[in-house]
């Protein structure tokens, strides 16, 4: 596995393997992507974090540079894996998320983009996504936890699932 986290730039290079970028809830939330990461360990991918580990607006970096990282590198992978982790509904609902899963849904079409999709089971609009999904994406599945997410994405872009 190569593994890329903002705000450090990919260019995919000969030999690289496919890209995954993890898309989902960061603020507020807790941080799934680790245990993405540790599912992906083995795996001959390359896998696009936009959650730092280190984010210190005093240090230079600021929302614009977060965006356009993002942005750039959801466009640039060959798999984007959505998931929404439980939250503090008080505290979010994961809003940027959710516009960057629309977007992409109507990418898919237009462009031959592939996602896939999941949401814990304790997310506060799982039941919305499930609705929403079916409309748009009648043999999408919803995903019910991380690792069947990850299996999904593995399987899609024809590799094996994680152990």
């Amino acid at each position: 596995m190569i593994y890329v986290e903002a705000p450090t730039p990919y260019q995919p290079a000969p030999g690289d393997g496919p890209s995954l970028f993890l898309a989902g809830g960061i603020t507020a939330c807790p941080d799934w992507q680790s245990d993405a990461r540790a599912l992906l360990t083995d795996a001959p991918i390359v896998v696009l974090n936009p959650r730092r580990r280190h984010y210190n607006p005093a240090h230079g970096d600021t929302p614009d540079q977060q965006v356009a990282w993002e942005y750039h590198h959801l466009h640039l992978a060959d798999l984007t894996l959505f998931w929404f982790p439980r939250c503090d509904p008080r505290l979010t609902v994961q809003p940027i998320t959710l516009l960057e899963l629309g977007t992409a849904r109507a990418e898919t079409h237009l462009q031959g983009r592939r996602i896939t999709v999941g949401a814990d089971p304790s997310y506060p609009r799982r039941h919305d996504l499930q609705l929403q999904l079916r409309h748009a994406a009648p043999t999408m599945n919803l995903h019910h936890t991380l690792h069947a997410n990850v299996t999904d994405a593995l399987y899609t872009l024809n590799l094996a699932a994680p152990g």
